[in-house]
């Protein structure tokens, strides 16, 4: 059967896999178009708090060759992407990484998979929180004058409870369903990414300022990765790259709620590659101005200066935006704050996912009768990662940069395992339909996938050195390390729990294992909802 169903009628439904068990899982159709899920995407991603957390990071290991890491992670995750899009195309499913994963490798790798993307997700909410705590005391202190305010974000107890108000706001907004969340994305989508390029553009113009001693224009090394002093430093650096383009994927979490597409591409595809586009062209952009304009310095603003390393923009705001600077502030809070409510739509609908398909406790997989959101999992996810920083506060010196390494590390791991999932599945059908879907379904998803794992093996490593990371350690092996190896093993534990607990699962009996050419699924065209 042709997967895309031209000649329909009135194609008012989804058609999914009905032989091999994907179904729908009660979340409301059509409620998302390109534009919305777009939108979406960009708050997942929050250009301007992923920027201020990373570009600190990313330049204390290749300096600057900074751009050019923000270069090459663009390269395995529009490889990747491919293969998500292919992916989604033939599966459609909220769960994604673990759904797919799981056709093409079995229960126990796409179980991994699945636990991969939450653990993600629970470390960016964390993340996301902490930044929108540093900036909601920094925009007080640029209204009320008084730069001391700032200061009361180091209090931990402070931190904590206003970072937990933060994700109890958030998730109180996501819980309300997705008509709620994407108003509220569209505001301040629109403020931010106009700040952001205001910002760019000031910082380019501030470079060539001859009062400012640190800095320079670009330069063409600048974005040579082969510049780089050592495979150890480019694979780090690559890893705080993937964190900023991390995200994107969460667009194609909505699979089942968006609008039905004209073309091959479903709407959620099309959202994503877009977004992929953009975020490149932002990142690079903003990379090469920061480099340009803060210079290399171990103190001031300059970039190897490490007590401004986990937050960038904030102490470049001033000086680049000058009385200005308050509307940098407030970008970036209303980024985190944004982000919060939009990136737990993944975790969400991963959890609601795999407990659909028994991969998880029952209770899960509910739905709320009203808002039509997966209000259970939500909570879960909302709660973990509420904890988790909580606990981090108190163990790391840096928690956002710690959390940001150990994010990129989760991110290699599932995105990787997700791309190698392409090839897998279309071995048979991708020759069969030409040397084009050989190359966007199997060469390109591969190198990809490959490039990713292989990042993912050598950060892990190198995060056991205590020095690794913002240099927290216990007992003498880096704390990035251990949240990896931790969170990886919970993951381990927690699997082989469930599949004593509900074995059909891992059976092969709910998910079984299959390839494009043994699926039935049909996904029908529908309108673009450009109008939306």
């Amino acid at each position: 059967m042709s997967r895309y169903d031209q000649n329909a009628a009135t194609p008012a439904t989804r058609t999914l896999d009905t032989a091999t068990g994907i179904s729908r899982k009660g979340l409301p159709q059509g409620t998302v178009g390109v534009l919305g899920a777009l939108v979406i995407g960009i708050s997942v991603c929050a250009p301007a708090y992923t920027l201020t957390a990373a570009v600190g990071p990313a330049a204390s290991e290749v300096g600057y060759q900074t751009p050019a890491i923000f270069l090459v992670g663009f390269i395995p995750m529009l490889l990747v992407a491919l293969g998500y899009r292919a992916l989604n195309s033939s599966m459609p499913d909220s769960g994604t990484s673990f759904t797919w994963v799981t056709r093409a490798f079995g229960p126990w790798l796409g179980w991994m998979a699945g636990w991969g993307l939450i653990a993600a997700t629970v470390l960016v909410l964390s993340n996301l929180a902490g930044i929108a705590v540093e900036f909601l005391f920094q925009t007080l202190g640029i209204v009320f004058g008084n730069p001391d305010i700032a200061d009361i974000a180091d209090n931990r107890f402070v931190n904590i409870i206003v970072c937990l108000g933060f994700m109890a706001l958030a998730t109180f907004i996501s819980y309300r369903g997705m008509t709620s969340t994407k108003v509220f994305q569209y505001i301040t989508v629109i403020f931010q990414m106009a700040v952001v390029v205001w910002f760019v553009i000031a910082m380019f113009v501030g470079s060539a300022n001859p009062l400012n001693e640190a800095g320079q224009m670009p330069e063409l090394s600048w974005f040579n990765p082969f510049e780089v002093g050592s495979f150890s430093a480019l694979a780090a650096g690559v890893s705080v790259s993937i964190f900023v383009y991390w995200g994107w994927d969460t667009v194609l979490t909505m699979g089942e709620e968006t609008k039905p597409s004209r073309g091959r591409l479903s709407t959620e595809s099309k959202a994503a590659m877009i977004l992929v586009v953009i975020l490149v062209v932002l990142y690079v952009g903003t990379a090469a101005a920061t480099v340009a304009y803060a210079g290399l310095g171990e103190t001031g603003t300059g970039l190897m200066n490490p007590a401004i390393a986990e937050n960038v923009f904030a102490a470049l705001a001033h000086p680049v935006m000058g009385p200005f600077a308050i509307f940098l502030s407030l970008a970036i809070l209303v980024s985190a704050m944004a982000s919060i409510n939009s990136t737990a739509i993944s975790p969400a609908r991963t959890l609601l996912a795999m407990s659909h398909y028994q991969a998880l406790p029952a209770s899960l997989k509910k739905v709320h009768p009203k808002y039509k959101s997966p209000h259970v999992a939500l909570m879960l996810s909302s709660i973990v990662a509420s904890v988790f920083y909580a606990v981090m506060r108190f163990l790391s010196e840096d928690v956002l940069w710690d959390t940001i390494t150990a994010l990129g590390m989760m991110v290699c791991f599932y995105y990787g395992i997700t791309a190698l999932a392409s090839p897998w599945y279309f071995r048979r059908s991708a020759v069969k339909e030409g040397v084009g879907a050989v190359f966007t379904k199997i060469v390109l998803p591969l190198i990809g996938g490959v490039v990713l794992l292989v990042v993912f093996v050598t950060t892990t490593i190198d995060s056991l050195n205590p020095e690794f990371g913002s240099g927290s350690n216990i007992a003498g092996i880096g704390l990035v390390g251990i949240i990896g190896l931790v969170v990886l093993g919970l993951g381990v534990v927690l699997m082989l729990v469930q599949a004593k607990v509900s074995p059909g699962f891992f059976r092969g009996q709910v998910l079984p294992r299959a390839d494009a050419t043994t699926d039935t699924s049909a996904v029908p065209v529908f309108d673009d909802g450009l109008d939306t």
